[in-house]
């Protein structure tokens, strides 16, 4: 229990896992407003309002994310070439993400003009939707590289063998999650762009807020 409660504090310490733990709470009000809203409308004005409050706190507590993405590339640029133009055009695009999610949010609490949120909203989704793109052809590309290591390693034998084949494996699975997360927000950010009934709808942004809310939960949390 005492090891657990540890972890939670690691987890909270980090930026990443306060912001997954708000966007539980996020996507949890939506579906809350969607099922109460029409039997008791009371509880489903109070959902709307937790929701509201903490998408607008996700992207205050944002706030100059945007300069990871130089940080990112500057420290891993890729291996390959490939892989090197991928990173540059996922990076890239989840840069136009956080920077023009600053202005959104601006707009959106009345420091700017009301009438730039729909632009602002579009453009940031745009660049949130392209950088995913490109980061998940990398986790498929580095997926399929580990599989083929691993096939070595366990072909090769050797003492250090299993221990290798198991960090391949554990890899393996956190990029899974990454692609997980970054299809469902892939979803949400397809609602801002290209508005339709089914991406728009509550249950789908729900549920693809808290797949990836808890993918993340599960990357960021300390082993």
């Amino acid at each position: 229990m005492s090891d657990t409660v540890d972890k939670l504090v690691v987890f909270l310490a980090k930026r990443d896992g306060i912001d997954k733990l708000v966007k539980t709470f996020q996507y949890v009000s939506k579906l809350a407003h969607w099922h109460a809203e029409s039997a008791h409308p009371g509880l489903a004005g109070r959902a709307k309002s937790w929701e509201v409050a903490s998408g607008l706190s996700r992207k205050a507590f944002r706030s100059g994310r945007f300069l990871t993405g130089f940080n990112t590339l500057r420290r891993s640029p890729g291996s390959t070439p490939l892989l090197r133009f991928l990173a540059v055009f996922a990076n890239a695009g989840e840069m136009v993400y956080f920077f023009f999610d600053h202005f959104l949010w601006l707009s959106r609490i009345g420091a700017l003009d009301a009438s730039l949120a729909r632009k602002m909203s579009y453009i940031s989704a745009f660049g949130e939707a392209l950088g995913y793109v490109f980061f998940v052809v990398i986790d498929f590309i580095m997926i399929r590289k580990g599989l083929a290591e691993q096939k070595k390693v366990e072909k090769a034998g050797g003492g250090g063998g299993k221990e290798e084949s198991k960090k391949i494996r554990a890899e393996r699975v956190m990029r899974l999650m990454a692609v997980a997360a970054n299809v469902a927000d892939f979803v949400i950010a397809l609602a801002d762009i290209a508005p339709n009934p089914f991406c728009n709808h509550a249950v789908t942004l729900g549920i693809s807020g808290l797949v990836s809310a808890w993918s993340g939960w599960y990357r960021n949390w300390p082993s």
